[in-house]
């Protein structure tokens, strides 16, 4: 008559609520990557493309217009889509021409619900990200 309470001591396992509970997140998190991903990604093309703008030589004799039309041949090839060449400031504040961009990427993520993330680049390796409130 003990056998069957000596089984269920030692029985282990998941019940069928433990394992919806652990799906249920599981597909939550896969659904925040599947939309976080490509955002980080092209966040992190836009960034190199401004450090690499920020590194060239002869980025003191170029206009803004000339920089706006170089990012968008840049921009073209790194398949970014967010950020337009009209969406970059430029300062020419301190002798070299800083370029940076902030912006936002919002996308749907369940019927009436967007996930929204704040982004900031700049060809400045030193510039401080912007604080949003």
């Amino acid at each position: 008559m003990h056998y069957p309470t000596q089984m269920k001591k030692r029985q282990h396992g998941l019940t069928m609520f433990g394992f919806l509970f652990v799906a249920v997140v599981l597909v939550a998190v896969a659904l925040l990557a599947m939309k976080l991903v490509p955002a980080y990604m092209e966040f992190f093309s836009v960034k190199k493309i401004l450090a690499t703008m920020g590194q060239e030589s002869d980025i003191r004799s170029k206009g803004n217009a000339e920089i706006r039309s170089d990012f968008s041949r840049r921009a073209s090839v790194g398949y970014v889509t967010v950020v337009k060449p009209e969406d970059l400031s430029i300062d020419r504040s301190g002798g070299v021409p800083v370029i940076s961009a902030d912006y936002e990427f919002r996308t749907k993520l369940v019927g009436n619900v967007s996930l929204v993330v704040d982004f900031s680049a700049s060809s400045d390796p030193n510039a401080a990200p912007v604080q949003v409130e």
